[in-house]
């Protein structure tokens, strides 16, 4: 590039058209002859003075035409068989009761007519927490608390047990709360919930004498399913009236029944699946008994229902992928299969068939992976559908800090 014809151009050049001057026959041959000798007649400041070079193709003309596309994940294998089978005698098959969890320190507590089993996954060790005297049971819901040792037990009786597992001794039993059995239970830290089949739904304390702090009342019939969202601000309650209510913790009050966020009708039959997305702080999934067949999903923030899935039989139980989007679903007559749905387009994405009755539970490891479930035909099985454990990437160490041992100034 010629910067000083450039500069002129730009400048003194253009002051010439701008500005044209009274010319003369001479004046003009001498400022052709002039523009001549100092090559001014060209009209591009920017000019190959030789022929630009052919271009040399990075890629072969052979592999031009091919998209260049990311890297695709390699499809997940999903067995089609249980990974394991154990029997689980006098397992009660009532679809109302949740007799089946999974605790944090990867234990599997089952309760089969009056007795609690703990099963160890780490070995494969079985053990016997608890058989209730016969005019208390049967157990008909169990509950692990966060901290994986201790065990919430409600019982046919009204009553609700707890257990510290490590020790193998009973804590205390909460009495006076619910007037008939308790089927329903979860945890919100140090708040165990119990849902009746009185249609109560109570917050209990475990930590002081008098354990009851809130009462939520909404269902006229048994509460088979509570849930509390990870944030511990929602709780989710469905029941044998078919009905689905949202309750909000800020809302709760110790001195009267606290009123719903959202009372939810779409189902048309018992509402006991409930499941929490993991990725959607404000998404719950909800599954209907025999005469509704769906699972619906909820804004729980403005109690819209956002899809409902017609699945074709009984939904019993509902599990997210905690590594994947997807849903797991557990069902009854006809084919008492687990179905694996892609969410939110809810294609299938497998089938799992093995139980020859209803799946009535269905809990999950630790890691997320393996699922358990639990049918009306006796059996415990184990499931590798949501993949395996990702192996930790061990953290960078970090360069220590100067005075790192000092507290800081905020």
């Amino acid at each position: 590039m010629d910067f000083d014809y450039a500069h002129y151009m730009l400048t003194e050049g253009r002051k010439d058209k701008e500005n044209p001057a009274v010319s003369s026959p001479s004046r003009d041959a001498y400022r052709k002859q002039l523009a001549e000798t100092f090559n001014m007649n060209r009209t591009r400041i920017l000019a190959f003075k030789n022929k630009p070079p052919t271009p040399v193709e990075a890629i072969p003309n052979d592999y031009s035409g091919i998209q260049q596309s990311k890297p695709t994940k390699p499809r997940r294998h999903i067995p089609q068989t249980s990974e394991r089978t154990l029997d689980a005698p006098d397992l009660v098959d009532d679809y109302y009761l949740n007799l089946l969890d999974w605790g944090s320190s990867n234990v599997l507590a089952i309760a089969l007519g009056n007795t609690v089993y703990l099963w160890d996954a780490t070995d494969g060790a079985t053990s016997e927490l608890v058989t209730v005297d016969e005019e208390n049971g049967p157990v008909t819901s169990v509950k692990w608390a966060p901290d994986g040792r201790h065990i919430a037990i409600g019982l046919n009786n009204s009553d609700v047990q707890l257990w510290d597992s490590t020790a193998n001794r009973q804590l205390r039993s909460l009495r006076g709360g619910h007037q008939s059995r308790v089927g329903s239970l979860d945890w919100n830290n140090h708040i165990l919930t119990t849902g009746g089949m009185d249609g109560q739904i109570i917050n209990n304390d475990v930590r002081v004498r008098s354990h009851i702090v809130e009462t939520y009342r909404g269902h006229h019939q048994e509460v088979c399913g509570l849930k509390w969202s990870a944030s511990g601000q929602q709780l989710a309650s469905g029941g044998n009236d078919n009905l689905l209510h949202i309750w909000d913790r800020s809302t709760a009050s110790s001195n009267s029944p606290t009123h719903w966020l959202h009372r939810l009708e779409d189902h048309t039959a018992a509402v006991k699946a409930l499941a929490w997305c993991p990725f959607q702080g404000n998404l719950l999934a909800s599954g209907g008994g025999g005469s509704d067949r769906c699972i619906k999903f909820w804004n729980t923030h403005t109690g819209a229902c956002l899809n409902s899935i017609d699945t074709g039989s009984q939904v019993c139980a509902l599990l997210w992928n905690k590594n994947e989007r997807e849903l797991l679903s557990s069902h009854g007559f006809t084919q008492n299969q687990l179905t694996l749905w892609k969410y939110p387009s809810m294609v299938k994405v497998a089938e799992l068939n093995g139980h020859t009755s209803r799946v009535l539970f269905l809990a999950q490891s630790p890691d997320g992976c393996t699922v358990a479930s639990a049918a009306g035909d006796e059996t415990l099985r184990f499931w590798n559908v949501f993949g395996t454990p990702e192996v930790a990437k061990p953290a960078p160490k970090a360069n220590p800090e100067p005075f790192a041992h000092l507290n800081r100034i905020r």
